[in-house]
């Protein structure tokens, strides 16, 4: 019998080699959130800075709901 296969977890702090690198390619400021329209904008962009704006929509989606809201 076949051993089930073990669903891969998702190494973050292996994932982020460059922190703010998005933050710097897309212009905002140091401390300043990325507007959502830049950030969908560049999402769909191809190479890196496409890559790593999917990717900090993905961790975005990992925040807990907090209740009462």
């Amino acid at each position: 019998m076949a051993k089930p296969k073990r669903k891969r977890k998702l190494n973050i702090k292996k994932a982020i080699k460059h922190p703010g690198a998005l933050r710097r390619s897309l212009g905002v400021k140091k401390g300043q959130k990325i507007p959502a329209g830049r950030m969908r904008a560049a999402a769909k962009k191809p190479g890196t800075m496409g890559k790593r704006a999917r990717f900090a929509m993905m961790l975005k989606s990992f925040t807990k709901k907090r209740k009462g809201k």
